[in-house]
């Protein structure tokens, strides 16, 4: 079947939910109409996979009642019907009950799909401290015998072992544990990671005391983590005795350490949570991170273990079914302003702690930078003022220099000018149009003739000649050169090789994109470090157009060029180069997350910005837009990577230095990106 752009299982994005009903003690026809009544409203949700709580058939708290055979066999009609009705479902369902095998009783997970029982696992551990009783009615999954069961008339596999995969989705390899399997030092789960689970399930009951809610998130969200993997989590909710215990409710869904959806606690209904998980995302994990390999190697009997159950669902792939799932608009930027306030924090720390140690260990007290009244130079500069402070040497030791050229507007060099006096560096101005003409005159140009000719020598003579100057000065002051291009011109090529731009002693922003520094410079201007005069300064560079400024233009006193016009918007640029450095993702699966994330927002906007982020964009524009990211960045950009200058890395990210996470030939095609292009439609 052909994939369908608009679903998300096209993209390997798979819908999970997790379950927590309403039950009655002891009434397993009550729990099963339940349990029954939530898949289906899972499955209209789009979902693959719905998980249910431990012993949720029965409730987790029958105590000595599990001892009846009444009750026990209740459970398994129950099971019978739940089985029943799987067969007008295209969902898998995972449910708790007990069950007697070979004269043994086992607190049991089932997992049921199609019209069939696809596997049963017990629970490996089983607590007994505390309020905890249940090695008084159950035995533990070493204790079994067998390795197939007799189940309402069908032959299935048991045990702690086994792991189930759905067809259709490659990618989606589950486990189940149970409640306490995840609190001891090595869970199952672990293991089952190692054998090639990517979504872990945990059927819990779990009562609730204080602090315990906050702890379930620190032992999911680490096990996820730790496993690379999707982690589903569920408990008890309301229905269960209060003889001693309370119930919460609580359920989650986490993805590789980060927090995808949690139930509210304590509620009074039934009610369901639910979760897009990229299982390219961890399987992409799995490979980047090669010590998980190392780890299958240094586990291998224990994963040998394991079985894997596979299984056809009849997913919904061929409707569209959009991604539910929080797509940040600025990967590198938080959304969330306390966490946005830590980013911006830690990363100017790095920088300045980077600087700090070369220029020490260069015994090189002074520094040379340029500064153009744009976003890089400003927040170099910056940079640069925070590390003279750290080594109690004065600003004036920063040698900057604004060097205005045949197209350097007004605001431009009145914004350097205020900048580097408010910053207290020494400030020096050098035009650099005089040498440029004679570099001109040299080559011959039409421009030295009065011709006007403004092609890319005319540009690059104007960025070399300021570099130039740049390193010139370095040597004469016994100082170094710092760098100031970002990530993003870096991805894309847009910088001035060699004597350009391109170079520096040392860069403070290569691994920083634009968008992450335009909230840098913002989160120094409203911190009020620089006084208000100095905030207005930042404030009014920000609002600023992104521009090269060498082509000489009519509006005086505003750049002509705007760079955004020829490599398109840095915010979308931007978002293409996460997905595409830091993942690896195909073209097609980043336009699907960028349309899912700039697709029908609200517009927002920064405090005293002037500048009003878009309200969304076509997936046309997003095509485009990605079309020349994919070209540049694997066309013919790569030669001016290979060669860039030392520079500290800041983010997981990732950087395009040479020498850390980005190694790649200067002469590859960029073919087989630009075809995955055509699956993304017009």
């Amino acid at each position: 079947m052909k994939k369908l752009f608009s679903n998300l299982y096209s993209h390997d994005f798979a819908r999970v939910a997790v379950a927590i009903p309403n039950c009655r003690i002891a009434d397993p026809d009550f729990n099963a109409a339940e349990t029954i009544r939530l898949a289906q409203q899972a499955q209209q949700q789009g979902a693959a996979l719905v998980a249910f709580p431990e012993l949720g058939l029965s409730a987790y708290t029958c105590d000595d009642l599990f001892h009846q055979r009444a009750l026990l066999d209740a459970c398994e009609t129950a099971l019978q019907s739940i089985v029943a009705a799987s067969e007008q479902l295209s969902i898998a369902m995972i449910v708790g009950l007990p069950l007697r095998i070979e004269h043994q009783l086992f607190n049991c997970a089932v997992v049921v799909a199609g019209g069939h029982i696809q596997g049963v696992v017990p629970k490996s551990y089983l607590p007994n401290y505390g309020e905890f009783y249940e090695a008084r009615q159950f035995s533990a999954a070493d204790c079994a015998l067998v390795t197939e069961i007799s189940l309402l008339g069908e032959l299935v596999p048991f045990g702690s072992s086994l792991l189930f995969e759905i067809a259709d989705l490659p990618l989606f390899r589950f486990h189940v544990e149970i409640c306490e399997d995840v609190w001891v030092p090595i869970p199952p789960s672990s293991f089952a990671a190692l054998a090639g689970a990517s979504v872990l399930v945990n059927l819990s009951a779990s009562n609730v005391v204080v602090g315990k809610a906050g702890y379930r998130h620190q032992l999911v969200g680490q096990q996820s983590a730790r496993c690379l993997s999707a982690y589903l989590y569920t408990s008890a909710g309301k229905g269960e005795s209060s003889t001693d215990m309370a119930w919460d409710g609580q359920a989650l869904i986490y993805e590789n350490g980060e927090l995808l959806a949690e139930s509210e606690r304590f509620l009074d209904h039934s009610h369901i949570i639910y979760a897009d998980i990229d299982l390219e995302r961890l399987s992409r994990e799995r490979m980047r991170q090669t010590t998980f390999g190392q780890s299958v190697r240094r586990h291998a009997d224990e994963v040998a273990k394991f079985d894997v159950v596979r299984f056809y669902l009849a997913l919904p792939l061929d409707q569209p079914l959009p991604l539910a799932r929080n797509v940040e608009r600025f990967p590198y930027v938080p959304s969330d302003v306390r966490r946005r306030d830590e980013r911006c924090t830690e990363v100017y720390n790095i920088q300045v702690q980077a600087l700090v140690q070369r220029m020490s260990a260069s015994n090189i007290s002074k520094l040379v930078i340029g500064v153009s009244g744009g976003l890089d130079s400003t927040h170099a500069l910056l940079v640069c003022a925070k590390a003279m402070d750290r080594l109690n040497l004065p600003r004036a030791n920063i040698l900057a220099y604004t060097m205005p050229g045949f197209a350097t507007s007004e605001r431009t060099l009145n914004q350097a000018k205020q900048l580097m006096q408010v910053v207290g560096c020494s400030a020096e101005e050098i035009d650099i149009r005089p040498s440029c003409i004679q570099m001109l005159k040299d080559l011959g140009h039409p421009y030295a003739s009065g011709e006007e000719k403004f092609d890319i020598t005319f540009e690059n003579v104007q960025a070399g000649e300021r570099t130039s100057h740049l390193f010139r000065l370095a040597n004469f002051n016994h100082a170094i050169v710092i760098g100031t291009g970002d990530l993003s011109e870096l991805a894309l090529g847009w910088c001035t090789y060699g004597v350009g731009d391109h170079m520096s002693h040392y860069n403070v922003n290569a691994s920083v994109p634009k968008t992450l520094i335009s909230h840098l410079v913002r989160w120094v201007a409203e911190s009020g470090v620089v006084g208000d005069s100095g905030s207005d300064v930042l404030l009014n560079i920000l609002n600023t157009d992104i521009s090269p400024e060498l082509v000489p233009g009519k509006a005086n006193g505003k750049p002509e060029q705007k760079t955004e016009d020829v490599i398109g918007p840095y915010e979308l640029q931007d978002f293409n180069l996460y997905y595409i450095l830091r993942y690896g993702f195909s073209p097609s699966k980043v336009a699907f997350l960028a349309f899912s994330a700039w697709k029908d927002k609200e517009a927002g906007r920064w405090p005293n910005d002037e500048h009003v982020v878009r309200n969304e964009y076509t997936l046309s524009e997003i095509k485009n837009n990605l079309g020349i990211f994919v070209k540049r960045f694997f066309g013919n950009s790569q030669f001016k990577r290979s060669c860039v200058p030392n520079s500290p890395k800041v983010g997981t990210g990732g950087s395009l230095s040479p020498r850390g996470d980005w190694r790649a030939p200067s002469d590859s095609e960029s073919i087989v990106w630009v075809k995955d292009l055509a699956n993304i439609p017009d």
